[in-house]
């Protein structure tokens, strides 16, 4: 199965559609119409019997140059959730009972743990 064609991302309160560019057993990748975001989806298997499932936001944007501040450049993020199990001793049910619970502890009290490790804090 595949993810719907378009998805869409809301950031800042704006939604941004993006669109399927790559559907493969490998990625599905979407896009939006201005190439600024990028939504990469990637199941496999790795070659040690365990299965890794990652979905990576990739922006790009222009900002000036810290160094001339008369010339802009092109700066880029990801973010990237990554599941790495064995192929067998978890179900699909207790990993996203995981997950929820590490999204859960990482936006509570309005994204106390976010902020700490968006700020680098450890």
């Amino acid at each position: 199965m595949a993810f719907a064609d378009p998805q869409s991302i809301t950031i800042d309160g704006t939604a941004t559609s993006l669109a399927r560019v790559m559907s493969g057993t490998e990625v599905g990748t979407f896009v939006s119409s201005d190439t600024k975001l990028r939504l990469e989806v990637v199941p496999r298997v790795s070659n040690r019997n365990r299965t890794v499932r990652s979905a990576a936001l990739k922006n790009v944007k222009i900002t000036s140059d810290p160094l001339v501040a008369t010339t802009n450049v092109r700066v880029n993020d990801t973010i990237r959730l990554m599941i790495d199990r064995p192929a067998d001793g978890y179900s699909d049910a207790e990993v996203v009972k995981q997950v929820t619970g590490f999204i859960a502890w990482l936006t509570a009290n309005t994204n106390a743990n976010l902020i700490k490790l968006v700020g680098g804090e450890n």
